[in-house]
């Protein structure tokens, strides 16, 4: 029976294909395959011992029930799954296999397949949920609504920022997606303890010509480990993504709330119920599971980073860590950017709301439009804030609009007419250059895809 929600409820099928056991054991077994490859290539084992290692290197042959049980005895993973291929390979073919490494070639190559495995699938998503956002900043350019600092109203801005700010944040998280599979996807059979000496002058060669029959870039250096700044640097760039899912689900959350109600998740009446005892509620389940999965991801780079010092050439502290980690980082990750496709995709939009809230104040939003008006007119900038400040305080103190306090103002009335006061009090023409700045994201975007 599963114990970990991970199992039933917080995954993707195509993610935990990548990390399931047989998997994992599939991708040891092709390094051990091209191990046996390069040394026949190099003529350092038989070609018909490497040929007949290349055929059953598979979970075909080698069956993950039976190297749980040399496991049991041994205690030792990696020589399990060795004594398991050797145990169905013909003829003395067995005797060859994993010559010249040590068990953590074959861990950490291995690992390089499945964060190749992993970061295409992530980077995909990533891919999706930036063309929706795109989608949604083209189509709401022109969508006025309130923005707001410090959780108050500031300036009228549009949806199409929002939506073009996100689309262009996951620009950025593609990119290190991009960079972290270059540092992370490589692979290494350099031994004990980096020297490759148990192959001898034939080292560096089997260790270049492993990584290109699983095309991999074979690393530079190494102890009996790939250093685990480049894993950490995997997490991070996960916590990243992660960080963003949860600004825009939060951002969505927010702008769902009863008092505001200007867009939100969408609801289905007739199946779905928000409450098992309030009938009317409709909850942001999908923004807030994001939110809250997006904590557990960030909180893996912590351990992530403390698995880099180890004692010398190295310890295990890293290994059980990782086990959990990895795996869990990367199926969490892929999970919430799918429910971020969902909720982006079939977001619901409320007009009339975004309209009422776009003019709550009464005008006072448009107070930075009078001062940079009447500067333009003349009055000076220093001079124009303060009439305009103290407007702003008289309309607020007397819960009246800017426009009429503005308007009985003689000082104000010296540099604006009845009629400049009309036009400045319009907060769907005090936009600037959002318009422009949205469609250079959507042009910039053309790069990407």
């Amino acid at each position: 029976m599963a114990i970990h929600p991970i199992e039933y409820r917080y995954n993707t099928e195509e993610m935990r294909k990548v990390w399931e056991a047989d998997n994992k054991l599939q991708k040891m077994l092709e390094v051990e395959a091209a191990l046996a490859d390069a040394e026949a290539q190099l003529n350092i084992i038989p070609k018909e011992a490497a040929d007949e290692i290349k055929s059953k290197a598979s979970t075909k042959y080698v069956k993950s029930e039976r190297v749980s049980e040399i496991e049991m005895q041994t205690h030792h993973d990696i020589a399990s799954i060795v004594k398991a291929l050797a145990e169905v390979c013909e003829g003395d073919a067995g005797e060859y296999v994993h010559f010249g490494a040590t068990s953590n070639d074959i861990i950490d190559t291995s690992q390089s397949l499945l964060f190749k495995e992993t970061i295409s699938i992530i980077r995909e998503k990533v891919v999706e949920l930036t063309k929706t956002l795109l989608k949604l900043a083209d189509d709401n350019k022109k969508t006025v609504c309130i923005g707001r600092t410090h959780g108050q109203h500031a300036l009228p801005t549009t949806y199409g920022m929002k939506f073009a700010i996100w689309a262009d944040e996951l620009h950025r998280q593609i990119e290190r997606l991009d960079e972290c599979n270059k540092r992370i996807c490589v692979g290494m059979l350099t031994g004990a303890v980096g020297t490759t000496a148990a192959l001898g002058t034939d080292g560096l060669a089997v260790h270049n010509k492993v990584s290109e029959i699983l095309g991999l870039r074979p690393v530079l250096i190494s102890s009996q480990i790939v250093q685990r700044d480049v894993h950490a640097e995997f997490i991070m760039c996960l916590a990243n993504i992660a960080s963003t899912l949860e600004k825009m689900a939060l951002e969505i959350r927010n702008l769902q709330r009863t008092e505001i109600d200007e867009i939100g998740e969408s609801f289905d009446p007739k199946k779905q119920v928000g409450s098992s005892t309030m009938p009317h509620k409709r909850n942001p389940i999908t923004g807030e599971r994001i939110c809250g999965i997006s904590r557990v991801i960030r909180a893996y780079v912590a351990p992530a980073l403390q698995n880099n010092p180890l004692w010398h050439e190295r310890d295990l502290t890293n290994s059980s860590c990782e086990r959990i980690i990895l795996p869990e980082s990367s199926m969490l990750t892929d999970y919430i950017l799918k429910l971020s496709i969902k909720l982006f995709s079939n977001l619901v939009f409320h007009p009339e709301n975004i309209e009422h809230n776009l003019n709550m104040t009464n005008g006072l939003i448009m107070a930075e439009r009078f001062m940079a008006e009447l500067t333009r007119k003349g009055a000076g900038k220093q001079t124009a804030y303060a009439l305009v400040r103290n407007c702003s305080l008289e309309a607020y103190d007397k819960d009246v609009g800017l426009k009429e306090i503005v308007s009985s103002n003689s000082e104000i009335k010296k540099y604006l007419t009845e009629d400049d006061i009309e036009k400045i009090m319009d907060p769907h023409t005090y936009l600037g250059s959002s318009i422009q700045i949205v469609e250079n994201v959507l042009k910039d975007s053309n790069e990407w895809f």
